[in-house]
């Protein structure tokens, strides 16, 4: 059992609000921050808040650095080098059902994932039969969401339509620019990038399913997924529990922030995810961004999983998380 539990963890974040400048007392102990963050939109927040120096307080210097793909995070989380990292919750919540000290601090999206294409008949998950999708990172949350959505649909994800993996999602949008895929699924800002950068082609490609309504078809949750959130390891929870619960509270402020003023948010985040502000500008609407701590979204979240488990249990390490797993 660790050191810190949610109570005590919970108590921690409720007296630093009542401290002027929040978590000074974390700053003192952290010489550096490195958040890790994912190639969308949570990333959108961590960098506005970081360009803006609402991050600040966490430590003397804190920098933000984006994950290529769930390989890479997933290796960094167990050798320790990310110890602080937006994650989707199917790998915070398979990692911790493997035996990996983590644990869930919030969720950042209610959900970003969308299938785009350029042909208008496409409209409703049953239009996909015999078509060609691209989807990035396999046998990752994508496909798991995908699986469950075309089984809900009565299609066969192997027999009814032709699945392309690529890398990234930046790929998946490459290939549906250029005629390979007749669709892509993708997360936003992606999504927005490839409406704007399609313009330019003469395509008018477009958001045709929106899987956060199918999601909710599904767990009778409405349009809502519980897609991202922070995970951070129990080494370093034990460590900077302060840092840490500064930091919950920090992106509470930080969500609100992005979503009152997506074209100031944007202007902020550019430079740090490399994605020009029109894209991001374009995108935040569509990010469903939120920050709600692990354990006041864990019906959403169990009931996700539930989801997941009836195609792909390995997807979550095969069963539920336990009470531990939600800070």
């Amino acid at each position: 059992m660790s050191a810190v539990s949610r109570r005590g963890f919970i108590a921690g974040a409720a007296g630093l609000l009542t401290l002027p400048g929040l978590s000074r007392a974390a700053a003192a102990r952290l010489d550096e921050l490195v958040l890790f963050g994912p190639p969308a939109g949570p990333s959108i927040v961590l960098a506005a808040a970081l360009a803006q120096g609402h991050l600040a307080p966490l430590a003397r210097s804190v920098r933000l650095k984006i994950w290529t793909n769930p390989d890479e995070m997933r290796a960094g989380l167990v050798s320790g080098t990310m110890p602080l990292a937006v994650m989707p919750t199917t790998a915070a919540a398979a990692l911790y059902n493997r035996g990996f000290p983590i644990r869930l601090l919030n969720t950042m999206t209610d959900g970003l994932l969308y299938i785009v294409s350029a042909d208008p008949a496409l409209q409703a998950v049953p239009d996909l039969k015999g078509k060609v999708l691209a989807i990035p990172f396999g046998n990752d949350l994508p496909n798991f969401i995908l699986s469950r959505v075309l089984t809900h649909h009565g299609l066969d994800e192997a027999r009814d339509l032709s699945i392309m993996i690529t890398g990234t999602p930046t790929e998946a949008i490459q290939l549906l620019l250029t005629g390979h895929v007749a669709a892509a699924l993708v997360p936003d800002p992606s999504a927005a990038a490839a409406e704007i950068k399609s313009k330019a082609l003469g395509k008018v490609v477009e958001r045709r399913i929106d899987l956060q309504v199918e999601w909710g078809k599904i767990t009778g949750l409405g349009s809502f997924l519980p897609q991202a959130g922070v995970g951070v390891t129990e080494a370093f929870l034990s460590q900077y529990p302060e840092t840490v619960a500064a930091l919950s509270t920090l992106l509470i402020a930080a969500a609100d922030a992005v979503r009152a003023d997506p074209a100031t948010a944007a202007a902020a985040a550019a430079p740090t995810l490399d994605l020009p502000v029109p894209v991001l500008t374009a995108a935040i609407p569509h990010c469903n961004l939120v920050t709600r701590p692990a354990h006041s979204a864990r019906s959403a979240l169990d009931a996700s999983f539930r989801a997941i488990l009836a195609v792909n249990p390995g997807g979550i390490g095969g069963k539920l998380p336990d009470d531990r797993f939600y800070l």
